[in-house]
C-alpha cells in the first residue's frame, strides 16, 4: 500500500474515532443562542460516512477519491473541515440552508474550539444547494461569499450537467477565499 493511502486510512480512522457521542440531559437548560431543531427533523439527518457523503450517488468512485484527497489534505494542513453531502430529498425540511446548518451541527463539522466547519449540501432532484458555516468560519466565508461561489462557480457547471466539476470548482474557490 502506498504511504499516501496509509495516511488517508489512518486519518479517516482517527477522524471517526474522535466523533463525540451525544448524551441526553435531564436538567432544565437555560435559553441559549444555539440553533435548535425538532427531534423529528433530527431523525432525518443521516449518519456521516466520511468527508464525502454521496447519498445521492452523484459522483463516481474516482471523483469521490479525488475530492476526498483535496478535503483531507486541506483539513490536515489547516484543521478546517469541509464536508460534502449529496442527498435525494431534504424532507421534512423546506429550506436546504437550514438542513445544511442542522446537518453540520449534528455531525460536529469542524473543530469544537474554533467552530471552523463548512458543510456543502446538494440535493440534485430538488435542484438546490446550501452551504452552512460554523461561527468561526462565517467571519471569512460570509453568506455573500458563499452565494457568489455558488452562483459563479457551482451553478454554471450544474447547468451543464457537470455536478462533480461544479462541486470541485466551488470547493477550490472556497479554500482560496478561506486563506
Amino acid at each position: 500500500m502506498k504511504i499516501g493511502t496509509k495516511i488517508s486510512i489512518l486519518f479517516l480512522t482517527l477522524n471517526l474515532l474522535s466523533c463525540k457521542g451525544v448524551a441526553q440531559e435531564t436538567e432544565t437548560k437555560n435559553p441559549s443562542s444555539e440553533i435548535e431543531f425538532s427531534e423529528i427533523e433530527k431523525d432525518y439527518i443521516p449518519k456521516p460516512i466520511g468527508i464525502i457523503n454521496d447519498y445521492g450517488q452523484v459522483f463516481t468512485e474516482s471523483q469521490r477519491t479525488e475530492l476526498s484527497k483535496i478535503l483531507y489534505d486541506y483539513d490536515i494542513e489547516t484543521s478546517r473541515q469541509i464536508v460534502v453531502v449529496t442527498i435525494d430529498s431534504i424532507k421534512p425540511y423546506n429550506d436546504i440552508q437550514k438542513y445544511a446548518m442542522d446537518l453540520g451541527q449534528t455531525w460536529g463539522v469542524g473543530t469544537a474550539e474554533k467552530n471552523n466547519g463548512l458543510t456543502i449540501v446538494v440535493c440534485n432532484p430538488c435542484r438546490q444547494i446550501g452551504i452552512a458555516t460554523g461561527n468561526g468560519t462565517e467571519l471569512i466565508l460570509t453568506d455573500e461569499v458563499c452565494k457568489k461561489v455558488i452562483d459563479e462557480k457551482i451553478i454554471p457547471e450544474f447547468k451543464n450537467g457537470e455536478f462533480y466539476s461544479g462541486i470541485k470548482k466551488g470547493v477550490i474557490e472556497l479554500i482560496k477565499k478561506w486563506k
